[in-house]
């Protein structure tokens, strides 16, 4: 399999309203709030040895983050990106 050059290089589409796009933009905008929350997992690291860990508060964190993530999901162009690449191998083949 050969990738095109030429798809990183278009314009942003716009999503027809068919029923496939609109479920392939809900999964790559579900695959860029996965590449956020591993990446806020990271970065938003709370140990903070002055204070003790509460009961609870890794499940209390865990879901900041993970609402954090679907909220930003499709804004950081990765879902545009991999849609984009998508539609054009399903026109190629």
């Amino acid at each position: 399999m050969q990738i095109n050059p030429h798809i990183y290089n278009k314009p942003l589409q716009t999503i027809d309203k068919n029923a496939n796009d609109i479920k392939l933009r809900e999964q790559t905008d579900s695959f860029e709030a996965l590449i956020l929350k591993t990446l806020l997992d990271t970065s938003l690291n709370m140990d903070n040895p002055l204070y003790p860990k509460e009961v609870g508060s890794e499940i209390y964190q865990s879901m900041y983050k993970d609402s954090i993530s679907q909220s930003l999901s499709g804004s950081f162009g990765y879902s545009d990106l991999l849609f984009n690449y998508l539609k054009e191998l399903q026109k190629e083949s």
